[in-house]
């Protein structure tokens, strides 16, 4: 059993913190065909940052918190909620980016039970590794998906 990450979602792990970057290689090495995956983004620059944090967001917004107007997208859905747009867990660190986005390929974003699925597989793998992961469909790790409004479901960090 095992998936191959293609060129594209091994060049995203770049920058990633090692412990990350092994959970989601040992992911794919023991996932079954039907959990194909493939990573969408994993270290984010500070562009790609003030980009998230602008969604859904306007320019007085974006200007109290270091991203300047032009980011601004109030008419978009949000994508970020953190209180500090340039603290992303997928920021680059000297230990490297401690998030990565990963979802079941082919992508169908209404199909729920696959990006579940997947995170079942990634979390599993991470606590046989002995490595904390957490979900973004589960902030709190009370295995209860969803209850708080949690709705990231390609987002895995390391928590520490």
């Amino acid at each position: 059993m095992s998936i191959v990450l293609g060129k594209t979602s091994q060049s995203r792990m770049d920058g990633l913190d090692p412990d990350m970057r092994k959970v989601v290689l040992e992911a794919a090495a023991t996932a079954p065909p039907e959990l194909d995956f493939m990573v969408l983004e994993g270290v984010r620059t500070p562009e790609q940052m003030m980009i998230n944090y602008g969604k859904g967001r306007t320019a007085i917004q974006c200007e109290a918190k270091g991203v300047p107007a032009r980011y601004a997208q109030p008419r978009a859905a949000k994508v970020t909620w953190l209180s500090d747009p340039f603290n992303s867990p997928h920021k680059a660190r000297p230990t490297g980016g401690r998030a990565v986005d990963l979802a079941p390929y082919p992508i169908d974003w209404n199909n729920h039970a696959r990006f579940t699925a997947l995170a079942k597989h990634v979390l599993a793998t991470a606590k046989r590794l002995g490595i904390r992961v957490r979900w973004g469909k589960d902030w709190d790790e009370d295995g209860k998906y969803e209850e708080k409004g949690e709705t990231d479901g390609p987002h895995f960090e390391l928590v520490r």
